[in-house]
């Protein structure tokens, strides 16, 4: 059974910075591309950052492009996100998730991840960022 677990949230003041972390089990983690989704209240859930299982390739949206990183180590079955200069409108749940087929980057025309190919799903760590 896969089990997804997120760590690492909390409240930050705008400006600041927190890590991310997310352990995965139950599946081979060196063959799965990871990402990090993230949804504000009221709003649908989006794909902040991606990562092959190698760590080669990487994705970020736009809006987070300079500020945070991903990372993984393998041996450690663990995916991480240091997210600097935090807003205050990236208060929100913070997900980790698996896609659903081992051995494969993200396939949409956009480039963006999409979430119906990420098969398994932490439960989500609260990022809160404060004005």
């Amino acid at each position: 059974q896969v089990q997804v677990v997120e760590s690492g949230g909390g409240l930050v003041q705008a400006g600041g910075s927190l890590r991310l972390s997310c352990t995965a089990s139950g599946l081979t983690f060196g063959t799965y591309t990871m990402g990090w989704f993230r949804q504000a209240p009221g709003k649908e859930r989006e794909g902040v950052s991606c990562i092959s299982w190698s760590g080669s390739r990487t994705y970020y949206a736009d809006s987070v492009k300079g500020r945070f990183t991903i990372s993984r180590d393998n041996s450690k079955n663990t995916l991480y996100l240091q997210m600097n200069s935090l807003k205050f409108e990236e208060t929100a749940m913070y997900y980790c998730a698996a896609r659903r087929k081992s051995l494969t980057w993200l396939t949409s025309s956009s480039g963006r991840p999409v979430e119906a190919d990420f098969g398994y799903w932490g439960q989500g760590t609260q990022v809160t960022v404060s004005s």
